[in-house]
């Protein structure tokens, strides 16, 4: 009771001298006792605003990799307190730490925690937000800078990997502000379901992995750090398909340009700067979907003008509006105003290759030339076991034989015939085999140029 009885005298003492200082002498008391606490703790602390500045308008992107990389560690260990979080379109749970509570964490044998700290503005319903971050006193020098961007690399991962991914559009209305409308990506197409040539599946994922972990080599070489694709088969050869792999393999977006919504080249401009890192930016049809003024090689004659009239039928009513030129999006793909942007993929996807001007396609805008065609075994392999749920069966040796003498099919035409008697994988067999054995007939084997491979 004497204990209480003492400690209700000096916060009485506190009131009084209050009320009796002056502001400017309690604040420099203050100041010299924030000073001794200082000097005797082992600890040094670190604050992280929400925001830069006083204007609460520059994010401090600190703040969002350390919001990120709290929730990467699971913080529900450590931290007595935790808000929970799940949108509509997802099934991920994302943890932050309460306001007021304390998370802790440990790097290279150091133990370290995390502060988050809530404020109400005075006279407001903004709330100031910011984390204390506390390091031991003796090791900050040799442990800030290495822990920040630790927390940093894991944030960007977590971020990449968890976000949810979106498929967009441009809406065809040219503003600077809203010039693309999305929804949520749930393609299912992945490189383990895609029907490739073991190879060129290998080829592929291993450039895009290379791709995405080359920031500091595309800075050190002084190149932008985007990465072009041109893809090219007939139709059903799973372009598309290879597409949403590529997204779901690297957890990028897919931006879906569609050339003939775009009225001019300064447009087009407007709505590369809208598109976001870690982005997959596709033009199908580039031989199509847009009548290129410098499209030299389609132009020159009357029978280049003939067969894009026979390759790229317009749709009845359509009128060819775009006012791109060749130039402009040449510089989109790799000029100036494509390096306003860090992590994309652009990829051109056409039936006719010899269709599309060799500007184009050369080296440095178009990297990597992938040719789909027809179902190799492998390829058709993959799809009798997504579809059947066949490794192995009698009927496989006469379809290796029907590929062999020209008579194979395209992905999605077997993918249709499995689909269709996906109940009875006897029956389905047969019918792919008696397909290939009709497309031998009607000159398959000349139609068999199209081999998967890269280019």
């Amino acid at each position: 009771m004497e204990i209480l009885a003492q400690m209700w005298s000096f916060l009485g003492l506190l009131t009084v001298l209050q009320n009796v200082l002056p502001s400017q002498l309690l604040s420099l008391l203050h100041s010299f006792y924030e000073s001794l606490q200082d000097m005797f703790t082992p600890y040094s602390y670190f604050e992280i605003p929400e925001f830069n500045g006083y204007c609460g308008v520059d994010v401090n992107d600190l703040y969002r990799h350390v919001n990120l990389y709290l929730n990467s560690v699971n913080p529900s260990s450590t931290c007595r307190r935790l808000t929970l979080t799940r949108s509509k379109s997802s099934n991920l749970i994302s943890f932050a730490v309460a306001p007021n509570h304390t998370v802790h964490d440990t790097f290279l044998g150091h133990n370290i925690s995390w502060t988050h700290h809530v404020e109400t503005v005075q006279d407001s319903l903004e709330e100031k937000r910011s984390f204390t971050l506390k390091l031991p006193k003796r090791h900050r020098a040799a442990l800030l800078s290495p822990y920040l961007d630790h927390v940093s690399s894991r944030a960007e991962e977590f971020e990449r990997v968890s976000r949810e991914r979106r498929l967009f559009t441009n809406n065809g209305h040219g503003s600077y502000e809203s010039g693309w409308v999305s929804v949520p990506f749930r393609h299912p197409s992945t490189f383990k379901t895609l029907a490739l040539e073991p190879q060129l599946k290998k080829q592929i994922t291993e450039d895009l992995t290379a791709f995405a972990n080359g920031k500091e080599f595309y800075h050190r070489v002084g190149r932008a750090w985007k990465r072009g694709y041109l893809l090219y088969g007939p139709p059903g050869s799973g372009k598309s398909s290879l597409i949403a792999a590529m997204a779901n393999y690297l957890c990028y977006d897919v931006y879906d340009l569609e050339l003939t919504k775009v009225s001019d080249n300064s447009e087009l401009r407007a709505l590369l700067i809208q598109t976001t890192n870690r982005s997959i930016i596709v033009i199908e049809d580039i031989d199509c979907t847009v009548d290129l003024t410098a499209d030299r090689m389609l132009k020159a004659t009357s029978k280049g003008r003939r067969r894009r009239r026979e390759t790229c039928p317009k749709p009845d009513g359509e009128e060819e509006s775009g006012r791109v030129t060749l130039s402009g999006l040449l510089n989109f793909t790799d000029g100036l105003w494509s390096c306003c942007g860090e992590e994309r993929i652009i990829v051109f996807t056409t039936n006719h290759r010899e269709n599309v001007d060799p500007a184009l396609i050369r080296c440095g805008r178009m990297d990597v030339h992938v040719n789909l065609g027809t179902c190799g075994m492998h390829a058709f392999k993959a799809l009798a076991n997504n579809y059947l749920g066949l490794q192995s069966h009698p009927m496989f040796e006469a379809v290796e034989s029907c590929v062999g003498s020209g008579g194979a099919l395209t992905p999605a035409q077997v993918g249709e015939i499995l689909l269709r008697n996906r109940g009875n994988a006897d029956l389905a067999l047969k019918e792919v085999v008696s397909a290939m054995r009709s497309q031998d007939d009607n000159g398959g084997r000349r139609r068999r140029s199209w081999g998967p491979r890269r280019v």
